[in-house]
């Protein structure tokens, strides 16, 4: 739906600054991502990396958690963003439980927002901790509907398209089209955009319709978008 890319906006919105008088890096907000396995030892790791200090893989777990505190408080850290939460869930159920603990200590120490970024499992791995789950309020990227805001999105991609000829993309019928490719995720529909723009090139046409997205030779670039569209097959045979 976006959510990394709303981080990386808000990254550059609030970048980290160098001071060259004093010599330090003012840090306001950190995001880190969620490494493959819950391990405490993983996540100082990427923390560190987050910070732009990787230390040696032979320092111990307090050691690098003992940097990272005294670093992003140095820094000055505002919020600390965790993105892909929801990894939490591939480890073991004690791999969660410590997990969970660094969170709630990072957040008690530093005393500074804590953003936790994932699909709709990272709400479940947070409840595996009740007392930590009701620090945090919850979010949720909303899927396209068929409204006034899809229209403008197609409108805007249509309008910068390398294409010769204006596209139609705002019209009812090419929004009903993409929803229906689609099922309003945002990554789908700007890959949807981009191969049937390729497509329109390479057949001359040159332009964007809600014909364009009908053809039955289209290759949908998504794994996730050929299953959606196998299922919907599947429901109209079985009318």
């Amino acid at each position: 739906m976006g959510k990394t890319k709303i981080i990386r906006k808000f990254l550059r919105d609030h970048p980290a600054s160098f001071d060259g008088g004093t010599g330090i890096t003012t840090m306001p907000v950190v995001a880190m991502q969620m490494p493959a396995e819950p391990l405490e030892r993983d996540v100082y790791g990427e923390l560190l990396n987050a910070l732009g200090a990787p230390g040696p893989s032979t320092d111990s777990t307090y050691r690098q958690k003992e940097i990272c505190r005294r670093l992003l408080r140095t820094m000055g850290a505002r919020m600390l963003i965790i993105d892909e939460i929801h990894a939490l869930l591939a480890g073991t159920f004690r791999q969660q439980r410590i997990f969970l603990n660094v969170v709630r200590f990072l957040a008690n120490d530093l005393k500074v927002p804590l953003i936790c970024v994932g699909t709709d499992l990272a709400r479940q791995a947070l409840l595996t901790d009740a007392q930590l789950a009701e620090r945090f309020e919850a979010f949720h990227l909303e899927r396209w509907q068929n409204d006034l805001h899809l229209s403008q999105l197609l409108t805007s991609l249509g309008g910068i398209l390398p294409l010769r000829r204006p596209s139609e993309l705002g019209t009812a019928a090419a929004r009903s089209r993409v929803l229906d490719r689609t099922d309003g995720v945002t990554v789908r529909i700007f890959r949807l955009i981009e191969t049937v723009a390729v497509e329109a090139i390479r057949t001359g046409s040159e332009h964007l319709t809600a014909e364009s997205f009908m053809s039955d030779a289209l290759v949908l670039p998504l794994v996730t978008m050929t299953r959606q569209a196998e299922k919907r097959l599947q429901r109209r045979v079985g009318r």
